[in-house]
């Protein structure tokens, strides 16, 4: 599974890329609007600190304007991912910004019938939201079962399924055991990961040992 981080905070993103751990970045405007930065200076940033794909999102609604948008934020970098909105309008430009060999990543994603027409437009990504539907009353992880069932029954489908809104890392689990190719996660979210009571606890054994022998390493 790879993991992508859901955040505009360039130092946050900084932080996880030396780890080794960072696949690529997903941003939304809202994202953007938090970091009071210049949209296009953000994205650009990003994309020189990841290798994978870092995805910008469209703002126009119409076809013709998300169209224009999704070519320019293409150019600012190698590794953009056009975002746009699962609407009729931004499953065109999915289309049209795929055939021109850009990668697309179809956002706000609440069912399996939307993620069909996500993948029939050529999507590199399908966004699907599990914790928007949990808010609601629904399961989310049931429709992350179902989209990748799905998409696992037509070889012809290359879209990666791209689990977003996740809030815990139960979620993340859930995703993996489902075959989810891709997590966008929250970066507190995935610091959470490597935290267990147990590790703490036997790593604190571990060095009240070795102190004991007073020995050092270095």
């Amino acid at each position: 599974m790879k993991f992508f981080v859901d955040t505009a905070d360039t130092e946050e993103i900084r932080e996880l890329a030396d780890t080794g751990l960072l696949d690529g970045v997903t941003t939304n405007p809202s994202l953007i609007a938090k970091s009071g930065r210049d949209f296009f200076d953000v994205i650009k940033e990003i994309c020189s600190l990841v290798d994978g794909p870092v995805s910008a999102e469209v703002a126009a609604t119409d076809y013709d304007t998300m169209l224009e948008e999704g070519k320019k934020l293409a150019g600012l970098a190698d590794n953009v991912a056009v975002k746009v909105p699962l609407t009729m309008a931004g499953l065109k430009t999915c289309s049209q910004l795929a055939k021109q060999g850009t990668q697309v990543n179809v956002t706000l994603c609440f069912s399996a019938a939307q993620a069909i027409l996500a993948a029939k437009a050529g999507a590199a990504y399908i966004s699907p939201f599990v914790g928007r539907l949990d808010d609601i009353g629904q399961d989310g992880m049931n429709m992350i079962s179902d989209v990748v069932q799905i998409y696992a029954n037509y070889p012809a489908f290359q879209t990666e399924v791209l689990v977003a809104s996740i809030r815990n890392p139960t979620h993340i689990v859930n995703s993996a055991l489902m075959g989810a190719d891709v997590c966008t996660v929250p970066p507190q979210v995935l610091k959470q990961l490597v935290s267990h009571p147990l590790t703490d606890k036997g790593l604190a054994a571990f060095l009240a040992d070795w102190e004991k022998t007073g020995q050092k390493i270095l």
